[in-house]
């Protein structure tokens, strides 16, 4: 239990010290006349994807970057058609958003829109789900936990589902019977947005 205590006071610090890194806005820099955006951030990792969305969530670029350290790439965003995009990137615990605007006169980096978005984070020990988030915009998050026996024959069955509201730090311990074998998946839905991982006891 105190094990469990210290990972959790861990965890929020963490998730602390990520909200006062996520003031670390990239550096965004338009010349209309050569038609190039370069985007650049400080500090990427190894293994994070950077994508370009439209405004309907379809994903127009990805990248997985490659080094750890600084990053700095020119892209021809004149070339989208005239709307809403958002670059966006993702790291382990959190989604960067920079959203900007092609229009007739060129490309627009919407900077008062720029935000952080702290994501769900699930670990797995022995016969128990274990979830956390720090969630700095209060925005509801549905949980589904779904079964489907060892054999893979039956159907996935919902077996537990709660909708958690107005919490600033979110933290659930969900404990599944030892004797009930199978695969079982988390699925998480934030925000239009979803994430799911799996286990098998």
């Amino acid at each position: 239990m105190k094990k469990e205590i210290k990972k959790s006071i861990l965890f929020v610090a963490m998730m602390v010290t990520m909200i006062a890194s996520a003031t670390d806005i990239p550096s965004l820099k338009a010349n209309i006349e050569v038609k190039k955006t370069t985007v650049s951030f400080v500090t990427v990792k190894k293994g994070q994807r950077l994508v370009i969305k439209d405004a309907n969530g379809i994903i127009l670029y990805k990248e997985k970057i490659k080094v750890s350290g600084n990053y700095a790439k020119e892209f021809d965003l004149t070339s989208l058609p005239i709307g809403d995009y958002v670059f966006e990137l993702e790291k382990e615990l959190e989604i960067q958003i920079i959203p900007f605007k092609v229009s007739l006169e060129g490309v627009e980096f919407i900077k008062e829109k720029q935000e952080s978005f702290f994501k769900p984070f699930v670990r797995f020990k022995d016969n128990q789900i274990l979830l956390s988030r720090l969630s700095v915009d209060n925005k509801p998050l549905n949980v589904e936990i779904y079964y489907n026996s060892e054999d893979g024959l039956s159907e996935r069955e919902l077996i537990y589902s709660e909708t958690i509201e107005n919490k600033k730090v979110i933290e659930r311990i969900y404990t599944l019977l030892k004797e009930k074998k199978g695969n079982y998946k988390i699925v998480l839905t934030l925000d239009g947005r979803e994430f799911s991982d799996s286990l098998s006891i």
